[in-house]
């Protein structure tokens, strides 16, 4: 399958469309453990994800970003929204329903020792969505899993061995060739690389495009490290304390970013080039608690172009600036 380029991707159908989405986590004290507060882990946040693209949730730790996405899968229950895949609500399926959309949505967690079974051969951990789904026979079962063990650069007999007889990076690829087993058109890479050595980072990333192009998959990518994101991503949504800040393409974001805290992420980034001297945005305090999050503009009290009271009392709105650049700023106008 040709590689679509970046301008034919944002013709693409949607494929998932978040809605409104929100997750908060109760906090509770006392015997009875009466509510007292809420954690805002992610609140209001809405994109949408086009067929054969990549895009990537990127932020501070603490952001929302992992709760955001697994909250899509349902693996963690939601607080209101929607999530529509293929046009059918994930939030409303139940039953076999839900185990239908389920199959077509997969996920990659970022510790890849935590999620495989340390008593379970990785052959028979790779298969357990085919036994789940009834998905062949038996030796049927075995020739898929070998094939998606080729797929990500391991062999056959690879299949009869135990999750720690593998190093950090095949234990990935692991998790990518269980992730593939069913045949997904949608996959969540919950931070897939940021616990691996910089060449073994290169290696499954390379992976992951070249599976992306071969079998037309669409990726949710999750990830802090913005290096990385400018290699692997098609469109970009950067998130500050539950909400969307900046949303745009590749192009757009990393060459002409209008959030000052979207700024301050891409100076962070290391230039190989000790020649050259670059420029730092350094912020002002801490993250704000999810808890307690500020009023107005949450990146208010942190922003070097915060306007006040304008900015601590009115909230901005995600708004499109320029053609597929929409961004949650009073004064992004200033950068244009």
């Amino acid at each position: 399958m040709a590689k679509e380029t970046t301008t034919e991707k944002s013709t693409s159908a949607n494929l998932v469309e978040v809605k409104h989405l929100v997750k908060y986590f109760p906090v509770t004290e006392g015997i009875l453990r009466r509510k007292v507060a809420d954690v805002k882990a992610v609140d209001d946040v809405s994109f949408t994800v086009k067929e054969g693209e990549t895009l990537s949730l990127v932020g501070e730790s603490g952001c929302g970003k992992t709760t955001a996405a697994q909250t899509m899968l349902r693996l963690i229950e939601p607080t209101s929204g929607d999530v529509m895949f293929k046009g059918e609500n994930v939030f409303a399926a139940r039953g076999d329903e839900l185990k239908k959309i389920r199959r077509n949505m997969q996920i990659v967690f970022q510790d890849p020792y935590a999620s495989l079974d340390p008593r379970l051969p990785v052959g028979d951990a790779i298969a357990e969505g085919l036994i789940i789904h009834k998905v062949g026979t038996a030796d049927e079962r075995y020739e898929k899993v070998r094939q998606v063990l080729k797929m990500v650069g391991l062999e056959d007999y690879h299949a009869s061995r135990y999750p720690h007889e593998f190093s950090g990076g095949q234990r990935q690829r692991i998790g990518i060739a269980r992730a593939l087993v069913l045949d997904p058109d949608f996959i969540i890479l919950d931070e897939p690389v940021s616990a691996l050595d910089v060449s073994i980072q290169a290696q499954v990333l390379n992976i992951l495009k070249n599976l992306q192009d071969e079998l037309g998959l669409t990726y949710l990518f999750v990830a802090h490290n913005l290096a990385v994101v400018e290699h692997i991503s098609d469109r970009v949504a950067v998130m500050y304390l539950g909400r969307i800040a900046e949303l745009a393409t590749r192009e757009e974001l990393f060459g002409k970013p209008l959030h000052p805290y979207t700024q301050a992420l891409l100076s962070a980034i290391p230039v190989p080039d000790p020649t050259r001297k670059s420029r730092r945005t350094i912020l002002a305090g801490d993250v704000p608690s999810p808890l307690n999050p500020p009023s107005g503009c949450r990146f208010h009290p942190r922003c070097p172009i915060a306007r006040l009271p304008h900015c601590s009392v009115e909230e901005p709105q995600l708004r499109e600036l320029r053609p597929g650049h929409e961004v949650a700023c009073h004064y992004a106008e200033d950068f244009l």
